[in-house]
């Protein structure tokens, strides 16, 4: 059974080290980075404690696609807010506001497909520690607007 389908499976020391602290309580595996797709997408693998989440923020060059793989996640999207189990996938389109939350009491896991892929890089730049939100906005089209609305 594949890391990505088996939450009891043990990571190799390897994708331990390639593991993105970005935030509090959250972290990312880029499963599949879009230099292996030439740019077509990108998968990431988000592991997120009770309370973690996303700020409200939009995406100017690609749709998201989140598979939610354990547990239950908020969504916000446009003008919606609604959760999503286990084995829903929730689409997050370009330039629509969207966040998305972990408010159960377990660990959420989410399969991200981002389409077209690079967006992913953003993800080592935030685990860096240097977040200059306009200079991510600039480079990589995701635009911060505010705090998670739920």
């Amino acid at each position: 059974m594949s890391q990505l389908a088996s939450s009891t499976s043990l990571p190799d020391s390897h994708e331990q080290a390639n593991w993105l602290q970005t935030r509090p309580g959250e972290r990312c595996l880029i499963r599949v980075p879009a230099a292996d797709t030439n740019g077509v997408y990108s998968l990431i693998e988000i592991v997120s404690e009770p309370g973690g989440g996303t700020p409200l923020h939009v995406h100017r060059n690609e749709d998201e696609h989140l598979l939610i793989l354990e547990g239950t996640g908020r969504f916000a999207v446009g003008d919606k807010v609604f959760d999503a189990e286990a084995g829903t996938m929730v689409t997050l389109p370009r330039n629509i506001p969207h966040a998305w939350g972990n408010r159960s009491s377990s660990t959420l896991r989410i399969a991200a497909i981002a389409y077209p892929g690079g967006v992913e890089e953003v993800l080592r730049v935030i685990a860096s520690g240097v977040v200059d939100l306009p200079a991510l906005a600039e480079r990589f089209g995701v635009l911060a607007i505010g705090p998670t609305p739920f």
